[in-house]
């Protein structure tokens, strides 16, 4: 039997065009894959607006816990965030001999679950890594952690999920400490 020359050149075609969509199938769904394999870490080193909070977690020994499996749901404070901090403070933190309190510190922005921003709800505990609990509010649709603005939300890694905030969130323990501390240097100076 003969089949007509144009049948064949359609047929070519069409395996063609499916071959094309095929591999672009594929390589659009390798590409999804290996975004998805960035765990939080990753994602935050790949972020300008998170370099300090990237020194923060290396400087604490945090890295590959944030690398584990999790899951995890980290509030990442952006460099303006850090740099808001009152002076001198994270320049404390950062020094070896202040481990702890920056453990303390980057560990109460982390929740250890998947937390999607549609889960989040107004009034609700966070229990953190640290210990402590961060109370969530949500003001004219938009979700906040012990105050700090959720400015992106949804970040998806391999491990958890980033919500990126506009605020350094500080643990009670933290708070605390440098309330007294700041009591001692305004009693020194003579101001109560």
């Amino acid at each position: 039997q003969n089949i007509p020359t144009m049948n064949i050149s359609k047929i070519i075609k069409s395996v063609f065009v499916l071959m094309i969509a095929l591999g672009l199938t594929a390589n659009a769904q390798a590409q999804y894959d290996n975004m998805n394999k960035k765990d939080i870490v990753d994602l935050a080193v790949e972020t300008e607006a998170l370099s300090t909070l990237v020194t923060a977690v290396k400087a604490a020994g945090l890295v590959e816990t944030l690398k584990s499996q999790g899951p995890f749901t980290v509030f990442a404070p952006t460099n303006e965030a850090f740099n808001a901090l009152p002076e001198g403070v994270l320049d404390m933190l950062l020094k070896p001999e202040n481990k702890d309190k920056l453990v303390a510190v980057l560990t109460y922005h982390v929740v250890p679950a998947k937390v999607m921003s549609g889960d989040l709800s107004d009034g609700m505990k966070a229990e953190a890594v640290e210990g402590s609990v961060a109370t969530i509010t949500i003001t004219d649709g938009k979700a906040k952690v012990d105050g700090a603005i959720v400015v992106m939300a949804d970040i998806i890694a391999s491990n958890g999920m980033v919500h990126v905030i506009d605020q350094v969130i500080l643990p009670p323990s933290i708070k605390e400490a440098l309330s007294a501390a700041n009591t001692m240097k305004d009693e020194a100076k003579g101001d109560y």
